[in-house]
C-alpha cells in the first residue's frame, strides 16, 4: 500500500474517533448539567481542557459558558479539533482514497459530515436539539465502525484504520480521566461526596461504560474507575486495551510476531504496553495519577510520531528513525491532504 494511502486511512480513523469522543463528552456533560444546574459554570471549562487547547479557547471566546464551549468544540471551523473540522478532515481523507474503501463507508462518513455542517449553518443552540445531534454523531460513528468490521478487507488499510482509531481513543480516555481527577472538583473537600460520585458516574457514561463497570466492580470509587479505564484488558475503551489493539494492528502490518518488533513505532508501543501491564493501580496512585497520565500522553505522542516516521515519511523511511517532539496537534499528515473549505 502506498504510504500516502495508508496515511490517509490512519488519520481518517483518528479523526472519526476524535469526533465521536468529543460529541459524547459534550452530550453526557449536558445531561449532567440538567441534574446539577448550580455547578454549570465549573463543569464546562474542563471539557475544553480535555483537548489541551484551553488557552486558545480563552483567547477566542473568553468565558467557558455552555454556548461558548459547545460552539468551540462542535462547530468552530478554525479550530482543528472541533467535531466539524474533524469530520471534514476525515471526509477528505476518505474521499482521496475512495477506491480503497467500501462505498458504504464513504457514504456514511459523507453523510455525518453534512449533518453536522448543516446543523452549524442553522445556528443550533445548546439545548435538547444539540443532544439529539450528538447522539446522531455517536450513532454514525458506531455505524462506520460496523461497516469497517463487516465490509473492509483485512489488508493494510483495515489495520491502519484500527491503529488510528485505537490510538486516538487511548489519548481521549487518558485526557478525560486526567481532567476529572485533577481539575473537575471545586475543592478537595468534595472528594467522596455525592457530587463526586455523580461526576465519576458521568465520566463512565462518557465512555458508555457505566453498566459494564457496575457489573464488574459494583459501587463507584475513584480507585476502581481509574483501574477500569486504564488497565482493564477487556473493555474496548480502556487505555491498555486500545494500545494492545494498536500494537496488534502494527504487528500485522509489519509482519512481526509477539516476540519483537522490527521498527521504532512497534518498539515504543510494545514498551508502553509492557509498562502498563507491569503497573498496579496502587503504584500509579502512589506516584500520582496526574503525573502518570501526563507522562503517558507524552508517550502516546511519541508513538504517533514513530508511526509517521516508520510508515508514512518516505524521505526518512530508510534512515535511522528518530522520534519527533511530542505535540498534541502535530498535523504532519497535511503534507498530503488538502482540507476543503467549509
Amino acid at each position: 500500500m502506498l504510504s500516502r494511502v495508508a496515511n490517509n486511512i490512519y488519520w481518517m480513523g483518528r479523526y472519526l474517533a476524535r469526533a465521536a469522543s468529543i460529541s459524547r463528552f459534550i452530550e453526557v456533560n449536558f445531561q449532567l448539567m440538567l441534574d446539577q444546574p448550580a455547578a454549570e459554570a465549573e463543569q464546562w471549562e474542563p471539557l475544553v481542557r480535555v483537548t489541551g487547547d484551553y488557552r486558545l479557547f480563552v483567547d477566542r471566546y473568553g468565558s467557558a459558558s455552555r454556548q461558548n464551549v459547545m460552539s468551540f468544540l462542535t462547530f468552530d471551523k478554525d479550530y482543528g479539533n472541533s467535531v466539524l473540522t474533524s469530520l471534514a478532515r476525515a471526509r477528505e481523507n476518505a474521499r482521496t482514497v475512495r477506491e480503497h474503501l467500501p462505498s458504504d463507508l464513504w457514504e456514511a462518513v459523507n453523510t455525518v459530515y453534512h449533518t453536522v455542517r448543516d446543523a452549524g449553518r442553522t445556528g443550533m443552540g445548546a439545548g435538547q436539539d444539540s443532544c439529539a445531534l450528538f447522539r446522531e454523531i455517536q450513532s454514525s460513528g458506531q455505524l462506520i465502525r460496523g461497516i469497517v468490521e463487516g465490509l473492509m478487507a483485512r489488508g493494510d488499510g483495515y489495520h491502519f484504520f484500527q491503529a488510528g482509531c485505537h490510538l486516538e481513543q487511548a489519548d481521549k480516555t487518558s485526557r478525560l480521566l486526567d481532567v476529572k481527577y485533577f481539575l473537575l472538583l471545586p475543592d478537595v473537600g468534595s472528594v467522596g461526596t455525592p457530587l463526586d460520585l455523580i461526576q465519576w458516574g458521568a465520566l463512565l457514561r462518557s465512555f458508555g461504560a457505566l453498566e459494564i463497570y457496575r457489573r464488574q466492580h459494583g459501587s463507584i470509587t475513584p480507585f476502581n474507575v481509574a483501574t477500569f479505564l486504564i488497565l482493564d484488558r477487556c473493555f474496548p475503551r480502556s487505555i491498555l486495551y486500545c494500545l494492545q489493539r494498536t500494537d496488534r494492528a502494527l504487528r500485522i502490518i509489519s509482519g512481526t510476531d509477539l516476540s519483537n518488533h522490527h521498527n521504532r513505532a512497534g518498539e515504543v508501543l510494545s514498551q508502553v504496553c509492557a509498562e502498563l501491564c507491569d503497573h498496579s493501580m496502587a503504584e500509579i496512585f502512589q506516584r500520582g495519577l496526574h503525573e502518570f497520565i501526563e507522562d503517558l500522553q507524552g508517550r502516546l505522542n511519541e508513538i504517533d510520531s514513530a508511526v509517521y516516521v516508520t510508515y508514512f515519511d518516505i524521505q526518512h523511511a530508510s534512515e535511522p528513525q528518530e522520534i519527533k517532539p511530542d505535540v498534541f496537534e502535530q498535523e504532519h499528515f497535511l503534507e498530503d491532504i488538502l482540507v476543503p473549505s467549509l
